[in-house]
């Protein structure tokens, strides 16, 4: 995969001391987002943005001093359920752009992902549990 700066909306690496000097390199197009690790054996992984189901930002002091944070997406893609973009720059900003992104993708491709809570159905649960076995 080649890099080319102006076919993605975004690209990065991810950085050390605040430099781009190691060999990961991040990328978001329309529709998917692009990881590629290494020097002599590359690696390229890919997911498709409406797979997306969680985005988070961590930033520690060290990178906050630097102006640098992680974003962490969780995914439904089996090859990548997680995806780490770590030691980037701006981390605010490029966590909108990838929601931005995640929903214009699954509007444009009709998915809608229900959640479901268990938030207090232990309780009811246990009741239907010793009804259905304590019968007489």
């Amino acid at each position: 995969m080649s890099f080319d700066v102006n076919k993605f909306i975004w690209a990065d690496r991810k950085r050390i001391l605040g430099l781009p000097i190691t060999f990961t390199r991040y990328a978001l197009s329309d529709d998917r987002i692009f990881v590629e690790t290494g020097l002599f054996n590359i690696k390229d992984d890919e997911a498709l943005l409406y797979r997306i189901r969680d985005i988070s930002m961590s930033r520690t002091l060290f990178q906050r001093m630097l102006g640098l944070g992680t974003i962490t997406l969780a995914s439904t893609d089996l090859s990548l359920p997680v995806i780490v973009f770590k030691n980037i720059r701006y981390p605010e900003e490029v966590k909108e752009i990838v929601h931005e992104g995640v929903e214009k993708a699954k509007i444009e491709r009709r998915v809608h992902i229900g959640e479901f809570s268990t938030f207090g159905m232990d309780h009811e649960m246990e009741e239907f549990d010793e009804a259905r076995y304590n019968q007489p």
